[in-house]
């Protein structure tokens, strides 16, 4: 017996600076879940956009009932406005999809076929991503790679295009307590059942990316200080380098003087602190991001605080 008619979807969309889209892209959704043959309710949270975004929302709003709204008090970012969407969403299952439909949403119907077979998550991976730029493709396979092998969990051609099931919210809403939050990395994590749907990375419909190289930065520092010890390895390694190189210099300038002959002091000298300084600076960045993120937990400021609500906790 199919039971979905009975169950509640929860769609979340995080938007920041959509107006332009944000309209055609809810109605593409709207139409793709009607075809699920269950209810369903859609989240936008407008993460501190500067634009229309949460006026056309507050309009579509006053005709579709299933449209919700949630509007930060400022940009925190995509994680952020991820979480405020878990949390308002009342869904047996969510899916969490971008509003500029990169995300093919022609694949809701898929990822709830495998979720009623038993799936916990259903993680939507990028089989091609024609539409990025080159470097944009080598900086993300370069970051997935590195993750994914220091940090035990498989974030390979990952995205936050996913189905969870209600237990696998709950697990991440309530019983994760942190505030630097990496969702990609989260949702394996929590090592339910995983099923991959792969997926073409489409053209952005309307707008422009807001994903800037130093959000980016920030997020793979996040996720990689989040999932992994390793960079503090780091520091050990280059003391035994610095040792190897040090004992290397002073066998040179022993034997140079027991032979008579001149010893190369200056050149020697300058290479040895250029070195010595590197490595100390490096060792210091990485233990500093560390005790960064350690310092933003330990203030145990909100992740996000919300200015407005639509149709949020009327139910």
């Amino acid at each position: 017996m199919d039971t979905r008619s009975e169950n509640l979807l929860s769609i979340v969309i995080p938007a920041h600076n959509e107006s332009a889209g944000i309209e055609n892209a809810l109605a593409v959704v709207n139409n793709v879940v009607a075809s699920c043959r269950t209810q369903w309710e859609i989240i936008v949270v407008d993460d501190g956009s500067q634009d229309g975004t949460f006026d056309t929302l507050r309009q579509l709003a006053q005709t579709d009932t299933r449209l919700k709204g949630i509007r930060l008090s400022r940009n925190f970012g995509k994680e952020s406005a991820l979480l405020a969407g878990l949390k308002a969403a009342k869904g047996d299952a969510v899916i969490t999809i971008d509003a500029d439909l990169q995300h093919p949403p022609q694949l809701i119907p898929v990822m709830v076929d495998e979720w009623t077979k038993g799936a916990k998550v259903v993680d939507a991976v990028k089989r091609s991503r024609e539409n990025d730029g080159l470097f944009i493709r080598t900086r993300a396979r370069i970051f997935n790679r590195v993750l994914s092998k220091l940090g035990g969990i498989n974030v390979q051609n990952s995205s936050d295009f996913k189905l969870l099931d209600r237990k696998v919210v709950s697990t991440i809403v309530n019983e994760l307590p942190e505030r630097q939050r990496f969702y990609r990395g989260l949702s394996d994590w929590v090592g339910y059942p995983h099923v991959s749907i792969p997926f073409d990375v489409e053209g952005r419909v309307d707008g422009d990316g807001k994903w800037t190289l130093w959000r980016l930065i920030e997020l793979a520092t996040t996720a990689t200080v989040s999932f992994t010890s390793a960079p503090l390895r780091i520091v050990t390694v280059l003391g035994f380098v610095t040792l190897i190189f040090g004992f290397f210099v002073a066998t040179d300038a022993l034997v140079g003087w027991f032979q008579g002959r001149a010893v190369t002091g200056f050149a020697t000298i300058i290479i040895t602190l250029l070195i010595l300084g590197s490595f100390i600076m490096i060792s210091l960045g990485i233990v500093g991001e560390y005790i960064a993120k350690i310092y933003e937990e330990i203030k145990r400021r909100p992740p996000y605080l919300v200015e407005e609500k639509i149709r949020i906790d009327e139910d």
